[in-house]
């Protein structure tokens, strides 16, 4: 850890000029040498680093579902080309190329964090082993190993002996479950935020190893954690757990508001935005515009929550828009159908004929569409009567009676009678 520490200790002096910066703050209102100015300069500092990240974040964001849509198609590439690697690998980085994806996007944000993190140990590491770093000079240096975070020195680790611990002026026993706690909470807040990514924002539509990745990494990086938590000075544990916790809200705030096509946290959206849309009557903000404009752009693409809610505004009497508005069904010119094709939203309904009732058939009434025809003494019409009494030629006579052919015979061969008559 050490020699990693020291590769990137060309940025140790920009992030302990950062520290001193907020310390100076800090220090001013809780005292220069007390764990709350030194443990609030961590971390604004991750906040700070965070903030700037955000970027990468946002294209994490889009790699990853882009990498979660290719991966049916990824996998018909491994099947055509199992046994040639090199062409799998051409098609590979020519479906790359066509999508405009980077599977290396979704790890933009750990990669750019990871030079911070490991400067920031140099320098606790530093403290630790009384040598100034950066701007942290002889006076800064006494002041950061005095400071004590809930009674663990900032530099102190799970696995200092009772000697190094009491040369930072604390106790071995709350060292250690100072350090224990925030071990397992830095453990748990990754593995709850990987957890709602799996569970809620993932298109369960879709069986592809990116999910059985996904899933088994939501194990093994709370496990590392906790397995390289016990090596990391407090300061740094309260860096990680600070940008985990960063992380998890960063996390529930997208699927809250922009969540994965086809996912759980999708229908639980589409359903407030629904409600939302129904009780104004209308979208507000871009956010929403650009979600209802998605939709109908999808035409029949749409999955099974976004034709539930498109199904659902339309029995409110609501057409959503091309543009991502949503207006009424009365004043909309062309409304759109549940497949995505327009149809006039004023069309009315072609209605069926009226059916004849009984005692009409038999007194002979006339049916508007329908010519005139004299009904028999039985009960049941005419056209439920079999297909054999029903033959051209044949008619019926004023007492029921059924008149013969003029040739006397029926043409063709003759059905055979029934066992049932005589």
């Amino acid at each position: 850890m050490d020699t990693i520490a020291s590769f990137f200790s060309f940025i140790t002096t920009p992030v302990s000029w950062v520290i001193v910066q907020f310390h100076t703050v800090y220090g001013a209102l809780f005292g220069d040498d007390t764990g709350w100015a030194w443990g609030l300069s961590i971390v604004s500092l991750v906040i700070l680093i965070r903030i700037c990240l955000i970027p990468l974040f946002v294209k994490q964001i889009k790699a990853t579902r882009a990498m979660q849509t290719l991966q049916p198609e990824m996998k018909k590439i491994q099947e055509r080309y199992k046994n040639d690697k090199q062409r799998q690998s051409e098609e590979m980085m020519k479906l790359y190329k066509e999508t405009g994806t980077n599977p290396l996007s979704s790890c933009l944000p750990i990669l750019a964090q990871s030079p911070f993190f490991f400067a920031l140990y140099h320098v606790l590491n530093s403290i630790a082993n009384n040598d100034t770093v950066g701007v942290i000079n002889n006076r800064l240096l006494d002041s950061a190993q005095q400071a004590h975070i809930f009674g663990a020195p900032l530099a102190a680790k799970f696995t200092d002996s009772s000697s190094d611990v009491a040369a930072l002026d604390a106790s071995l026993t709350t060292v250690r479950i100072v350090t224990a706690v925030m071990i397992i909470l830095m453990s748990a807040s990754q593995f709850y935020t990987q957890r709602q990514l799996m569970t809620k924002n993932v298109d369960t539509t879709v069986k592809t190893p990116f999910m059985q990745q996904q899933k088994m990494l939501m194990y093994v990086f709370p496990i590392m954690f906790a397995v390289f938590g016990i090596n990391f000075p407090v300061g740094v544990l309260v860096y990680w757990l600070t940008t985990n916790v960063w992380t998890m809200g960063q996390q529930m705030y997208v699927i809250h508001n922009n969540p994965t096509p086809g996912s759980k946290a999708q229908a639980a959206y589409l359903e407030r935005l629904h409600k939302h849309v129904t009780h104004h009557g209308k979208t507000r903000g871009r956010g929403e515009k650009a979600i209802v404009k998605a939709i109908v752009a999808k035409g029949r693409d749409r999955n099974e929550f976004e034709r539930k809610f498109i199904n659902g505004l339309n029995k409110a009497g609501l057409a959503a828009q091309a543009d991502g508005t949503v207006v009424k069904s009365e004043t909309a010119v062309v409304a759109q159908t549940e497949d995505g094709t327009p149809t006039s939203a004023a069309a009315p309904k072609r209605q069926q004929p009226k059916r004849q009732t009984k005692a009409k058939r038999q007194s002979g009434a006339k049916v508007v569409g329908e010519p005139t025809t004299s009904l028999s003494k039985s009960d049941e019409p005419e056209d439920a009567k079999p297909a054999a009494f029903a033959k051209k030629g044949t008619q019926k006579s004023a007492g029921g009676t059924r008149s013969k052919a003029q040739s006397g015979q029926r043409k063709g061969p003759q059905r055979p009678k029934s066992p049932s008559k005589k």
